[in-house]
């Protein structure tokens, strides 16, 4: 069972971190399921007013090799790093230990969401920071079938919920699609028939109980 860990950390453990820990008021948030091998953490939202600043101190920091700005939103920046010289631990023990970032925001101390296939993978994760010196402090740890506080019980399987989180997490029902059933089905190990019954099952029964429940409230 998949299993959420959500955890502080110190800026100075990660490479982004570092190099954009920077007091002009710019608040950062890496875009949403940031992938963790390959390009580790290459796109980022700053939220703020001085960008300029932001990007000459960036640019001039020697872990990047180049930092593009791909979308201007009123006062948000999605901005494109290319890491030269990378010496982050914690870079590192994510991608060995497979865990997936749900979420990051910062700058100092960060709030880090992250998703282990197990409670093994999340073992691994915290005995690897202890030997990387990489100090951090859990907020809250949770499975996929204990859910969020206040998540409403759509009396769905453990395995359906599972499979449907990770579709949603990694981007299955968006327009255009970021990943495929086959790359789901990957993430949990099984087969893509597999995924796809427990996706369009689950989904079903989550729309009826929503959906349904909430016409026959408006006709009541």
């Amino acid at each position: 069972m998949a299993v959420i860990v959500e955890l502080t950390i110190d800026s100075e453990s990660f490479d982004l971190g570092r190099v954009t820990a920077v007091s002009n008021g710019v608040h950062l948030e890496l875009e949403r399921v940031v992938p963790t091998g390959g390009e580790v953490m290459p796109f980022f939202w700053a939220h703020g007013t001085d960008f300029e600043a932001f990007e000459r101190v960036v640019r001039d920091d020697r872990l990047v090799d180049d930092l593009a700005a791909v979308a201007r939103i009123e006062d948000r920046v999605l901005y494109k790093v290319n890491w030269g010289e990378s010496t982050s631990s914690l870079t590192r023990v994510l991608t060995d230990s497979e865990a997936t970032i749900l979420e990051a925001r910062g700058n100092d101390p960060w709030l880090f969401r992250l998703r282990f296939n197990d409670h093994a993978a999340l073992t691994e994760f915290h005995n690897r920071c202890q030997d990387e010196a990489i100090e951090f402090h859990v907020e809250r740890i949770y499975t996929l079938a204990e859910g969020e506080p206040g998540v409403y019980n759509f009396d769905i399987t453990d395995e359906q919920q599972e499979a449907l989180v990770t579709a949603v997490s990694e981007g299955y029902f968006e327009v255009p699609r970021r990943t495929t059933l086959n790359e789901v089905a990957d993430r949990l190990g099984i087969s893509p028939q597999a995924a796809s019954e427990r996706v369009r099952r689950g989904a079903d029964t989550v729309l009826r109980k929503v959906l349904l429940s909430q016409s026959a409230a408006d006709l009541s």
